[in-house]
Order: C-alpha cells, then sequence, then structure tokens
C-alpha cells in the first residue's frame, strides 16, 4: 500500500502546504506592515480631547522627608521579603551578608561574608541615603553586585524599610 512514491508524494504534499502558508504569510506582513523608509504615515487620525495639553507635573518628593515620617512598623512586614536572603543576628551570613547594625557601617564590610569585588571595592558607608538609591535598582547602584534583586520602586517602602533595619540591629 505505501511504497516510495506514495511517500514521496505526501511529504511533497505537506511541504506544498507549509510553503503557500509561508507565502501567505509573507504577503500579509507586506499588506499590513508596509515599510517607506523612516517615515510612517497613518491612514487616518483619531483626535484625542486634551492631548495637546501638558500633563501635571508631578513634584518628587525628598526621601529626607520621607524617611523622618518612616514607619519601622510597616518596615518589618517589607523585611519579610528580605529574610529569604539576609538576616538580622550579628556574623549571621546567609545567601547576602547579614544586615544587623546595616546603617552606617561600611560598605562591603559583613564580617565572614564572600563579597562581590565590586561591592567590596565600593567606598563608603550604608547612609539611609545610600541604603535608599541601592534599593532602587542594586545593580544600578553598584555595577557587578551579586544581589539579584529588581529593586523597591517605592521610595516609602524603601524609607520604611531603612527605618526597621536601623532599629532591627543585633
Amino acid at each position: 500500500m505505501f511504497d516510495t512514491m506514495t511517500l514521496t508524494k505526501t511529504l511533497g504534499g505537506l511541504c506544498g502546504t507549509f510553503l503557500v502558508f509561508l507565502l501567505g504569510g509573507f504577503a500579509a506582513e507586506f499588506i499590513y506592515h508596509p515599510k517607506h523608509g523612516d517615515d510612517h504615515h497613518q491612514a487616518y487620525t483619531i483626535e484625542v480631547e486634551g492631548a495637546g495639553e501638558a500633563e501635571e507635573e508631578v513634584a518628587e518628593v525628598p526621601f529626607a522627608d520621607v524617611y523622618a515620617v518612616a514607619d519601622a512598623g510597616a518596615g518589618e512586614r517589607l523585611w519579610r521579603q528580605c529574610q529569604a536572603c539576609h538576616k538580622l543576628e550579628t556574623g549571621a551570613n546567609g545567601t547576602g551578608p547579614y544586615l544587623a547594625n546595616v546603617v552606617g557601617r561600611p560598605k562591603g564590610a559583613a564580617e565572614g561574608y564572600a563579597y562581590s569585588t565590586a561591592m567590596a571595592n565600593f567606598p563608603g558607608e550604608w547612609t539611609p541615603e545610600a541604603l535608599n538609591e541601592f534599593l532602587i535598582s542594586p545593580s544600578g547602584y553598584i555595577e557587578g553586585t551579586k544581589m539579584n534583586y529588581r529593586g523597591m520602586p517605592d521610595i516609602e517602602d524603601r524609607a520604611n524599610l531603612i527605618a526597621y533595619l536601623e532599629t532591627a540591629g543585633g
């Protein structure tokens, strides 16, 4: 029943079908996404009420002002996500260094922790302002850090967490 010719015809038919789909995809791309150099023209424009008006600018509150009214209790709740890698007992390193008394401590100075070269050589102390900048984006603040954390975007959350770390020395 299945000889070489039947198998060849079947395989040719499948390849032909895929070729038709491939050419149809190219044709659809050409029709719906034409390339006319750098200037793309729309067929029509939808007017949006108030689109030409300038958006209201949101004034950013300085970190010092937010930190002055930070809630260490709220920071303790935020600390739970840090516990996976850090501990609050002096000398108890985990995946990350211990964070007991981190506020005011020199950067890269937790005893017994193997810091990345970038962190070990980064000058200064962990002031509340430095911790704030670090928590926005650790790899953006210290390129080459081992801390694989996407960052904490909310300024109030950062201030609350830092307030908790300052009170939770060990």
